[in-house]
């Protein structure tokens, strides 16, 4: 057993690390780009899509203050920047059809974790 062990660590070392911190990151920046959609639909009274963009974000997001605050930040952004800029709101079409990208990405990224059995 203790030469088993002993494998087991070697392989462990040589072998390369796996990719979390990259996978992390995409699943960020797909957050953030999920708060944008969001903020954009919050200034053009797109309430549907706005619930939307939350619910994928509470489905796919890992709950830590990291993710969130990402989230948070990026809806403010693009929310501030929606009504002070003075341009019209982005049919709502097109911001159906960046949720329906950003959701397979999101299934991609940060997959839905199954709930914990009771």
């Amino acid at each position: 057993m203790k030469n088993f062990r002993t494998m087991l660590l070697l392989l462990v070392a040589v072998l390369p690390a796996p990719t979390f911190a990259a996978d992390a990151e995409a699943g960020l920046l797909a957050i953030k780009a999920l708060g944008s959609v969001n903020g954009q639909a919050l200034a053009c009274s797109e309430a549907k899509l706005a619930a939307r963009a939350k619910q994928l974000m509470l489905a796919h997001a890992p709950k830590t203050q990291r993710f969130g605050s990402a989230y948070e930040e990026a809806t403010q952004e693009a929310f501030l920047g929606q009504t002070r800029s003075g341009s019209a709101c982005p049919d709502p079409t097109r911001l159906t059809d960046r949720l329906n990208q950003l959701a397979l990405q999101l299934a991609d990224t940060l997959p839905v974790a199954a709930p914990a059995a009771k």
